[in-house]
């Protein structure tokens, strides 16, 4: 937010008059924590022990066959305008038991997902082959069976969703392949209940979705719902969004972020984000895919500000 209120003038591009803005990011990197408590429980987390592999990424679900049978055929973006969470038409569903896999097939892919994710392997030197799970790999299944203690930073790229959004949907959760797709089993829901269950030890759990910083239900208090489950589960940090996060913005932070990350790994981790947030304010926006020029600037908070990381 900014330090004063200001007067813009309108850029030549839309959004480019939030350039000007005296950000607070501008002077400080902002970090997180549910409680004084909290942080003083993570510093006195145990160094943690044996080799771990560095980086496990998951995302480019796909959440219906049809999606599933053009997955070969190049995807065209025609605008920047797709969010990683449920499409405003569906979130007045009303709340029932268990979400039916046509509830499920109403999402949207997210094929900037799988673009994010293997940049990001690239830039950490990881094995795409063996580091990123996409398509119908990123199922429950697959996800399950894996052994997850032994990575240091985990990212989720996909839809989050709140409970009510979805018909059935009664916490909050990340949307993974329609398990008619995979041919597993399941709802192709990762929930709350299902992250407190598994097991991790990772310094970093990245959750590139929309609302993951959001609480359980309808009042709850934010952190409260994915947030609260990756810390049990063993995260150290986080990084989570407050609010519905447009598609490529975050594949553009993500990929910046994580460059950055990979080049001064000492640097703390609010630090690398607050940089790559600069960068973003400063840099050419989106480049629409039919004229290769800017369309707009990503110098609007809408962007940049809905990620926030969580921890120390």
């Amino acid at each position: 937010m900014p330090t004063a209120p200001v007067s813009l003038n309108k850029g030549a591009l839309p959004f480019e008059e939030y350039r000007s803005v005296p950000w607070f990011s501008h002077q400080l990197a902002l970090t997180q924590l549910p409680s004084v408590r909290a942080l003083t429980g993570l510093r006195r987390l145990p160094p943690t022990a044996g080799e771990r592999r560095l980086y496990l990424g998951i995302g480019d679900p796909f959440f219906s066959a049809e999606p599933a049978a053009q997955a070969g055929k190049a995807v065209a973006v025609a605008a920047s305008s797709t969010t990683r969470g449920v499409p405003i038409r569906l979130r007045s569903a009303p709340k029932t038991m268990g979400v039916e896999a046509a509830e499920l097939a109403l999402l949207p892919r997210l094929p900037d997902t799988a673009e994010e994710l293997l940049g990001i392997a690239k830039s950490l030197g990881a094995d795409a082959a063996r580091d990123v799970i996409l398509h119908r790999d990123a199922n429950e299944k697959t996800l399950k069976g894996m052994k997850l203690d032994d990575r240091r930073i985990i990212h989720f790229a996909t839809h989050g969703l709140v409970p009510g959004e979805l018909e059935g949907l009664l916490q909050p959760a990340l949307a993974l392949t329609a398990p008619e797709v995979a041919g597993v089993d399941g709802d192709g829901l990762l929930a709350m209940d299902e992250i407190l269950g598994l097991k991790l030890n990772a310094d970093w759990v990245v959750l590139s979705a929309c609302n993951t910083a959001s609480g359980a239900g309808e009042g709850a208090e934010a952190l409260s719902g994915l947030g609260s489950a990756f810390f049990y589960a063993g995260a150290r940090a986080l990084l989570v969004s407050n609010w519905p996060v447009d598609s490529v913005a975050s594949r553009v932070l993500m990929s910046d972020l994580f460059r950055r990350y990979a080049a001064t790994p000492a640097q703390a981790k609010a630090e690398s984000l607050r940089q790559a947030i600069l960068a973003m304010i400063d840099g050419p926006g989106f480049i629409a895919p039919d004229t290769g020029k800017p369309a707009y600037s990503y110098a609007h908070p809408l962007f940049w500000a809905p990620f926030v990381l969580v921890g120390d």
